[in-house]
């Protein structure tokens, strides 16, 4: 279904489905919108936008193959693989401000169902089974949170209430609005002091395996990983180890490999918690996704720059 003006100057944008065209609302004067779920031949030879279906973009980017496109505009804060298969000259954005929301709440989500036992209480549950405990809060819990970017920031506001000690680490050391930032060369004197460690990085090459069996070995016992970045940051053989030895904890919205196949070390091994990549999969990310694509149709529609570019420009 299209939406058709006959101003000769319209802008031209392609959305995925009905839902992210009716959740834009009224777009400024001399825009077309274009509902193209991107399973076929596109429908028109330009796009001054185009909005991938969520989660699918490795099946669908060849399509924009021979395609004039201003602007691809993911779905998704991540883009690591994008650049290997964005067909050439095409300029690409991420969806940082969407996910942001939704990722840190399951972020703390996680924390409190691996700390209080919830995962189990839900077993029991279903096993018709009364067997309390008493459990590790998350509050008073030294929590190291290892990504300070959009995301981690989030974690960061939503833990304040919490009580916990927090220390965010990035990439370097700063001061950022108050906050002491410390730099990732410093892992070694916070880990053995870390209780939870809470994972919030991208992908790509400069983080993958980050946390590896010295990473692990550095933490006390019974500490627990929380992940809601990319699973390539952990070394996953070296996360089952510490894990069946009892060292180590984990509540893992992202794996590697992922999915994660059947028959897993890490499916049903104690310890462990597993979300399926679910942490921007929320009510959440419609209004904000609708937001940033309006925004970009806005800034284009007025010869502003795109937002958020992050592969050509």
């Amino acid at each position: 279904m299209e939406r058709v003006t006959t101003d000769t100057r319209n802008l031209v944008v392609s959305v995925p489905t009905e839902q992210l065209a009716a959740d834009l609302g009224a777009l400024p004067d001399g825009v077309e919108l274009v509902v193209w779920p991107m399973d076929a031949a596109a429908p028109r030879d330009r796009f001054d936008i185009v909005v991938p279906p969520y989660m699918s973009m490795a099946r669908v980017l060849a399509r924009l193959e021979g395609v004039e496109v201003g602007l691809v505009q993911g779905q998704s804060i991540g883009y690591d693989g994008v650049a290997a298969i964005l067909p050439e000259g095409l300029v690409f954005a991420n969806a940082a401000s969407v996910h942001e929301t939704s990722t840190a709440e399951l972020a703390v989500g996680l924390a409190i169902a691996a700390q209080r036992h919830i995962d189990a209480f839900a077993v029991d549950t279903a096993a018709g089974r009364w067997a309390p405990v008493f459990a590790q809060s998350l509050a008073d819990r030294r929590v190291l949170l290892l990504g300070y970017g959009g995301v981690g920031k989030a974690v960061a506001a939503r833990l304040e209430p919490f009580e916990v000690e927090l220390t965010p680490v990035a990439s370097r050391a700063r001061d950022e609005d108050g906050v002491a930032v410390h730099g990732i060369d410093e892992l070694p004197e916070l880990l053995p002091q870390a209780e939870i460690v809470i994972l919030t990085l991208p992908g790509g090459e400069a983080t993958q395996g980050l946390v590896d069996d010295a990473f692990l070995s550095a933490l006390p016992e019974g500490a627990l990983i929380v992940n809601v970045g990319r699973g390539t940051l952990v070394d996953t053989d070296a996360l089952v180890d510490h894990v069946r030895r009892g060292r180590i904890r984990a509540a893992l919205d992202v794996t590697d490999p992922e999915p994660l196949p059947e028959g897993h070390a890490l499916w049903g091994l104690p310890g462990v918690l597993i979300a399926p990549h679910v942490g921007g999969a929320s009510s959440a990310m419609r209004p904000r996704v609708a937001k940033l694509v309006r925004t970009q149709i806005e800034r284009l529609a007025a010869g502003e720059p795109p937002i958020n570019v992050v592969l050509g420009g």
